[in-house]
């Protein structure tokens, strides 16, 4: 149980520390337990990353299959686990502009504070994964957001505009879009980078460029990976999201425990690398529901 913050409050916190200056990080999860241990460790945001979900619900990698009904249904339950704003991903917009303003509504009544719509082709497919990502072209790309923007009731609620254009069509058509986005109305531009050797110029190229809050996908791996988030900060992000911490930390520990368990019979091999029952149901806020019981619950 958490307190009563309301969804308007967290996204009114969010953006207000996007404008300080100071960079912010999202550690990536894709479930309320994740959530969980995000607010936990002091985070002042927690990003949900739509390949973790496409990983959690159907065990298949992120090429398009999750859909608005699971993604926001999905949502709504981490936001309401914690008092820290919500970062979600909202693939294309699932669809044309009419599409799109149904996904900004299911995601604000999710309590979710910020979305991030890319303008890939659909069926879309993980901006990390193998190759260039095709695009629609410039001028639906820009309807689209200016649609998700219509279409906010909370006008606190962010639009991330996110581009995967500069794998296939270069970095300076990546800014002039960017640039475009927030002229139509996005909040924060997102220029969607593989690791490389320019990337840190490639970063402040963009920062300098795009007059908004940026942000960086540091799952972009390379020299981005050995950076702390204050020397992300430095190039001028403004927001930094860890999509795959929650999923590779889960897949690896889940891997070693059963292979100890399939080799030596018991888990005694990894059990210093698991939480016991008392840090689990602590992690879960259990105190929190016992002591409801009590004040509240009559014989």
């Amino acid at each position: 149980m958490t307190s009563k913050i309301t969804p308007t409050e967290l996204r009114r916190r969010l953006r207000a520390r996007l404008a300080d200056g100071k960079i912010v990080v999202a550690p990536g999860i894709y479930d309320s337990y994740g959530a969980r241990f995000v607010a936990e460790a002091g985070f002042e945001a927690v990003y949900m990353t739509g390949n973790g979900v496409s990983a959690s619900l159907l065990g298949r990698p992120d090429v398009g299959l999750i859909d608005l009904t699971l993604l926001s249904q999905h949502a709504h339950r981490a936001a309401s686990a914690v008092d820290i704003p919500l970062i979600c991903d909202a693939d294309t917009g699932y669809g044309n502009v009419v599409n799109v303003k149904r996904t900004v509504e299911e995601f604000e009544a999710a309590g979710v504070a910020a979305i991030h719509m890319e303008d890939q082709v659909s069926p879309k497919r993980c901006g990390q994964l193998p190759g260039a990502r095709p695009v629609i072209e410039l001028n639906e790309a820009v309807g689209k957001i200016e649609a998700a923007v219509a279409a906010k009731r909370d006008p606190e609620f962010i639009v991330i505009a996110r581009t995967d254009s500069a794998e296939s069509r270069g970095l300076d058509e990546a800014i002039r879009r960017a640039q475009a986005f927030i002229k139509a109305g996005a909040d924060v531009a997102f220029v969607e980078i593989k690791a490389g050797p320019t990337i840190l110029d490639d970063l402040k190229r963009i920062a300098a460029a795009v007059p908004a809050p940026c942000l960086v996908n540091v799952d972009a791996g390379g020299k981005m990976a050995e950076l702390t988030a204050d020397e992300i900060g430095a190039l001028g992000m403004r927001l930094a999201i860890y999509p795959g911490l929650a999923r590779c930390a889960a897949g690896f520990a889940i891997q070693s425990a059963c292979a100890a368990l399939k080799r030596d019979g018991n888990t005694a091999a990894v059990r210093d690398r698991m939480l016991t029952p008392q840090q689990y149901n602590a992690a879960l806020g259990l105190n929190e529901i016992e002591a409801w019981e009590t004040k509240y619950l009559k014989s």
